[in-house]
């Protein structure tokens, strides 16, 4: 399988490469010449461990690694050390609640970057090459990558998020890692100034090659792939699937790596009737699927932080299935994008997707709601889902499975939580997070500016995290 990118700069990848280059060089992201059709096989794959199911999947998309290291990777991501079931599938009231949020920093991320982390360390080894990772979160993504690949030989992490804008304990789940292969960055600005100097540094061909840049953000099409494989799991696990009795999805939906899995999914050939994306107050995904008109506005400061995005790194990767995978299209709307701030469609943007935007009150009534009629206590991210599932449920047949995407556990957002339910509520804490609150906390800062991220990254790979670099009072900013 070979990887191009979706503006055409005419390079084709094999998936190590791709993994390795994470953005392509002419700014586009890189996807897959085409997709493995699953369609006659996945009804075989009912009773299959995930590892199992991940390595059938995978397999196709990895062609140029060995099987054995394949294999081995998802047999080492998806065992004992990933800290409970990856995805199980567990019916709450009318749904079915896919619960993402089970390995060892409790969100959804930790599915695609254990096995990331993997990746990285087998393709590294076989190649002698290092890797500098520079990557933005905005609240889940961080802590998954350094839980992912600390103790991955040749690798150093950068992490970067927005100051003051993600939870406590998100931010807690990161600065308290003390080791010397990860640097932890609060940038005093939005994700969407984070992930700008990402891209910006990255796009940056001199710099990027100079200093071994690679990718774990969604812009990896290795973290899209590793996601794929929970849609066939939670497919699976529903009743009636041996009768292909087609499921409606509900998505919390941030940067679009997440929904765009399921996408991929159905086009692999899951039965999927329908997609629902469900965004919190930043609702740029929704006026795009209700009007076909992508404008970049400002990022909203919400009740679920991680979706608290404007421009979607993913969006491109689904501009170019909309475009019938033409590059000189995907370039031309991208380009109108940077210059003007928004593209816009004439056609259908997917006739196969609901999309709506949940508020922060109707965030705080779902989760009242789904915990006194169904003791389930959901993250505010994942009760934008279920309120979007509920405000479609008249569009679907009312024998259709209806899943929703449960992306974090709860514990991780309590004082928004506590405006509804009772602080005592057993879900609202978490053994793996109350042991983080007496932790110390590294961390820097740095203004929302590209050059301050090259100089940051370029000290830190000169002087690495066990030097005088972060042990300088005068260079490190401790939170607070």
């Amino acid at each position: 399988m070979n990887y191009v990118s979706t503006r055409g700069d005419n390079k084709k990848r094999t998936f190590s490469q791709a993994v390795l280059e994470g953005l392509a060089d002419d700014g586009g992201l890189l996807v897959p010449e085409s997709l493995p059709d699953f369609s006659q096989e996945w009804p075989q794959w009912k009773d299959l461990p995930y590892d199992e199911l991940a390595f059938r999947i995978l397999e196709p998309l990895a062609g140029d690694l060995p099987e054995g290291a394949l294999r081995q990777c998802c047999s080492s991501a998806y065992g004992e050390s990933y800290g409970g079931p990856v995805a199980p599938l567990r019916p709450v009231g009318p749904y079915q609640l896919l619960e993402l949020f089970h390995g060892p920093t409790l969100a959804f991320k930790d599915v695609a970057l254990q096995l990331l982390g993997r990746l990285f360390g087998v393709i590294l080894e076989q190649n002698g090459q290092e890797l500098n990772i520079v990557a933005a979160t905005s609240g889940d993504t961080g802590s998954a990558a350094i839980h992912g690949l600390k103790d991955v030989p040749r690798v150093r992490l950068f992490v970067t998020h927005p100051e003051g804008r993600i939870a406590d304990l998100q931010r807690q789940q990161m600065t308290t890692v003390v080791n010397d292969s990860v640097f932890n960055i609060a940038v005093k600005g939005t994700f969407d100034d984070c992930q700008h100097m990402v891209k910006d540094l990255s796009s940056d061909l001199e710099f990027k090659r100079k200093n071994s840049i690679g990718a774990v953000n969604s812009i990896n099409f290795a973290r899209i792939a590793a996601q794929v494989v929970y849609y066939f799991a939670a497919y699976l696990q529903t009743p009636r699937a041996l009768e292909k009795v087609p499921a409606v999805v509900a998505v919390p939906t941030g940067n679009f790596g997440n929904i765009l899995a399921a996408e991929y999914a159905r086009r692999m050939g899951l039965p999927l009737a329908c997609t629902v994306l469900a965004s919190n107050e930043n609702d740029i995904l929704p006026t795009f699927f209700n009007t076909g008109l992508y404008k970049r506005g400002t990022a909203r400061a919400t009740h679920s932080p991680a979706m608290d995005i404007q421009v979607a790194s993913n969006f491109e990767r689904y501009l170019y299935l909309l475009a019938s995978e033409n590059p000189a299209k995907v370039k031309e709307l991208m380009t109108s994008f940077a210059t003007t701030g928004e593209l816009q469609l004439e056609a259908n943007p997917g006739s196969q997707w609901s999309a709506l935007a949940c508020s922060n009150k109707e965030t705080l009534a779902t989760v009242k709601e789904v915990w006194e009629n169904h003791q389930q206590l959901l993250d505010p991210h994942t009760a934008t889902a279920w309120w979007a599932m509920d405000q479609c449920l008249n569009d679907f047949e009312p024998d259709l499975p209806k899943i929703v995407v449960g992306t974090a556990h709860p514990a991780k957002f309590p004082e928004v939580l506590k405006q509804v339910v009772s602080s005592d509520v057993p879900e609202l804490k978490h053994p793996t997070l109350e042991a983080l609150k007496s932790l110390p906390e590294r961390l820097f800062a740095i203004p929302a500016r590209t050059d301050s991220l090259k100089e940051f990254v370029t000290s830190g790979i000169e002087l690495g995290a066990g030097g005088v670099f972060l042990r300088s009072e005068e260079k490190a900013a401790p939170h607070g």
